[in-house]
């Protein structure tokens, strides 16, 4: 474990000496370490190109490393930047449930799953909603109870508020703070928003596929904000 985690919680994320490049050969990460503690929201920034997104994908098994260990533990759950491209149901109820067909759970056991994760994101009025109704930031909503229903120990969200409006940017990080706190979450949260660092436990910050620093949010946001 790192020194900066020492006397911490044991890590739910855990990376050592990660490396990728894509097959032209540009190298994305080089030799990234990093560690996020069980049960809190760390958030992962960086500019354009210092491979955020890409390490979030590595995580959640959506890319291979070329090199370089990965430890997650516990179920993931992951929320793209735009939820166009993983909700696939017409009603919201339905793409809750979605997750859940390899469970082989009873038709009771899968309507409670669906009502308490919509009930954990403050949608449950919203169940029978067709999907193409929804504001965006409904549409993260969902996505994190798809996630919830699944009872995933691990969220790892890219840019969920690249695309919402300023007032519902906020409140969704919020809803992640809230749900990580109350039930036990682990959260990796990728942004180029500074102001959504008054909401997470820690942050990393990457520049060019290396880790540059970590620690105290609002200390890295006085260092971005001095460049």
């Amino acid at each position: 474990m790192s020194d900066a985690l020492a006397n911490g919680p044991a890590p739910a994320i855990s990376v050592r000496e990660l490396c990728f490049s894509w097959p032209k050969g540009e190298q994305v990460l080089k030799s990234c370490s990093l560690e996020v503690p069980k049960g809190e929201f760390w958030m992962l920034l960086g500019t354009n190109g210092s491979g955020k997104s890409t390490l979030l994908r590595l995580l959640a098994g959506l890319l291979q490393p070329n090199s370089g260990e990965i430890r997650v533990e516990g179920q993931m759950g992951f929320v793209f930047q735009n939820p166009d491209h993983q909700l696939v149901m017409p009603t919201v109820g339905a793409d809750v449930a979605f997750g859940l067909v390899e469970e082989k759970l009873s038709f009771g056991q899968v309507k409670t799953r669906v009502r308490e994760a919509l009930a954990a994101v403050n949608l449950e009025m919203l169940e029978r909603r067709p999907i193409y109704a929804l504001s965006g930031g409904q549409k993260q909503r969902v996505a994190i109870a798809g996630a919830i229903a699944r009872h995933c120990e691990v969220l790892l969200l890219d840019e969920p508020t690249a695309l919402l409006d300023p007032d519902s940017q906020l409140d969704l990080v919020a809803q992640v703070r809230s749900l990580v706190k109350s039930r036990a979450i682990t959260a990796l949260w990728v942004t180029h928003r500074l102001d959504e660092l008054n909401y997470c436990d820690g942050a990393f910050l990457l520049e060019q596929g290396e880790l540059a620093d970590k620690g105290d949010p609002e200390r890295l946001k006085g260092r971005l904000l001095a460049l």
